[in-house]
């Protein structure tokens, strides 16, 4: 496959997207006739491989295979209706991926919708990467600021850990701090919270917020009321997740904030980078 032909061939993919329903998409009409296919009957098979394949990788089918009606011109200048199918990029690349690779248009499309789903992958991961560095550092400040109104009511920095510590013993269900890092390898010198997932992460905050709130509005002074009214908060977020079916000790530790927040750091240089490199070249 030459270079002209790639270029015709990733016109022909850009041109044919479009957005239904807010999401981008490829009609199955139009699909067929650029990926080589004479018969609508058997581009149909090809889908059906397709819908099989997205069932199997535990997705669902109607998110990426979603029925619709086409209206195609007569000869006479009248329109009528045909099935069609809104096809999104994973569900391209399933179809693509059944298709025959001997076929340069079949060939082309395998990576093109390989590369263009890795792409939204990256985009995917590098969000929930994101939210959980904000979520971190928000737990930070409200930690910070809990601690200055625990200070004002007379409990110092060692009863402000041990606070603390019977606080996530009651969201994780006993389970102490330090029983929690050794159950997800945490190293006794990190933070427990740079190695707990973003659900977890918010359930400690929003027990920290409602602490810090109640100790003010309830005027609570001393380390025995405001321990009690920070375990009572604890164990109120612990049972709400419970009810969706979530315990917090059970859930698998996340990848080491400092590592996510180096690979950010790291994207942002490079972003950085090249926008002043394409400055130069202008």
């Amino acid at each position: 496959m030459d270079k002209e032909q790639i270029n015709a061939l990733f016109n022909r993919f850009e041109d044919a997207c479009y957005l239904h329903e807010g999401v981008e998409c490829w009609s199955a009409r139009e699909l067929q006739e650029i990926l080589g296919y004479s018969r609508w009957e058997n581009f149909k098979v090809a889908m059906e491989r397709g819908r099989k394949a997205c069932e199997v990788s535990d997705n669902k089918v109607l998110d990426h295979f979603r029925d619709v009606t086409k209206m195609v011109g007569l000869g006479s200048g009248a329109q009528r209706p045909v099935e069609d199918v809104a096809l999104t990029r994973y569900a391209c690349y399933l179809i693509a991926q059944n298709g025959d690779p001997s076929k340069p248009e079949i060939a082309f499309a395998q990576t093109y919708f390989a590369v263009q789903t890795r792409k939204q992958e990256l985009v995917e991961k590098r969000l929930l990467d994101v939210a959980r560095v904000s979520a971190r550092g928000k737990l930070t400040k409200s930690e910070k600021d809990l601690s200055g109104i625990f200070y004002e009511r007379g409990v110092d920095e060692r009863g402000f850990g041990v606070i603390r510590s019977k606080g996530d013993q009651a969201l994780f269900g006993g389970f102490t701090t330090s029983d929690m890092k050794r159950k997800l390898g945490v190293p006794e010198s990190r933070p427990l919270a740079d190695f707990l997932p973003t659900l977890t992460i918010k359930a400690k905050d929003f027990a920290a917020e409602l602490t810090g709130h109640n100790v003010v509005d309830k005027d609570l002074k001393g380390e025995t009321p405001i321990t009690k009214e920070h375990v009572d908060n604890n164990a109120a977020v612990r049972r709400m997740l419970a009810e969706r079916g979530v315990k917090p000790e059970a859930l698998p530790p996340a990848e080491d904030l400092k590592k996510v927040q180096r690979r950010l750091e790291g994207e942002e240089k490079k972003l950085v980078e090249a926008g002043r490199k394409s400055k130069r070249g202008k």
